[in-house]
């Protein structure tokens, strides 16, 4: 996930409803006892031990050192890694990875270390942001960045959305294939205030900006998204819609 400005503190505070959401992708994935399986963005590896739970030795990597040192404490086997450079060598049963790779824009470096990373008739499982996730936020974030701070962006080297046609076809150039792929529409209340979220889950986004004025920002954003995000009872939920796969690399199990 990310880069530095991650913090467990704050994603256990702001963010924690993204892991508690992963278990549909986690039942796609049913890992069983002595599958080698690799976690890619691993975050605080809430999900990670979970896969542990079942028996699996699992390694997790993510690119957030705050991240690794939580997971470590869960007694995850966390190392600092990139999804987008992977040097595993035909290691794994199985490559997981759960609301991780919407931060990882070059799709196709990540699909073919997955390839790498796999023995042959080893399964790659996905659930991360799809086509028109969070499309209100961005819409927010870019008007903010463009009006007040003469930033324009797409914010598309921040976050990837693929529809299941673009990424399936990615899985298949790498030499994946794709058994199940769907794209899901899951507005989720976020249990705190969109500033919040923003803090937390905008934040390489919002690193466009000198930190000083990062506050307004999200502050402004949020006030341009009210009408559409929150209830009458202050509640705001996010417009998510996740992409979630099942692949497999050809060959027979080893």
């Amino acid at each position: 996930m990310g880069h530095e400005m991650w913090s467990a503190d704050l994603y256990e505070k702001n963010a924690r409803f993204v892991s508690d959401l992963g278990g549909d992708v986690l039942a796609w994935l049913n890992p069983r006892a002595g599958e080698r399986i690799l976690d890619l963005g691993c975050g605080d590896g809430a999900l990670t031990a979970e896969i542990v739970a079942a028996g699996s030795v699992v390694v997790g990597i993510d690119s957030s050192t705050d991240m690794v040192a939580a997971a470590l404490k869960r007694g995850v086997d966390a190392r600092i890694g990139d999804a987008m450079s992977l040097s595993f060598d035909a290691e794994f049963d199985a490559v997981f990875t759960n609301a991780a790779l919407h931060w990882a824009p070059r799709a196709e470096a990540v699909a073919a270390g997955v390839v790498r990373a796999l023995r042959p008739g080893g399964r790659f499982v996905a659930e991360f942001g799809g086509f028109g996730n969070v499309a209100a936020i961005r819409t927010a974030l870019t008007a903010v960045l463009a009006s007040d701070y003469g930033i324009e962006t797409d914010l598309k080297d921040v976050w990837y959305f693929p529809t299941p046609d673009e990424y399936a076809a990615v899985c298949a150039r790498a030499g994946l294939s794709v058994e199940r792929i769907e794209l899901i529409p899951r507005p989720t209340p976020i249990g705190s205030d969109m500033t919040q979220w923003l803090e937390t889950l905008a934040a390489p986004a919002l690193a466009m900006l000198p930190s000083e004025s990062q506050v307004a920002a999200r502050e402004k954003a949020a006030r341009l998204l009210a009408p559409a995000l929150r209830d009458e009872s202050g509640q705001w939920t996010a417009d998510y819609s996740r992409l979630r796969l099942s692949a497999t690399l050809a060959g027979t199990p080893t």
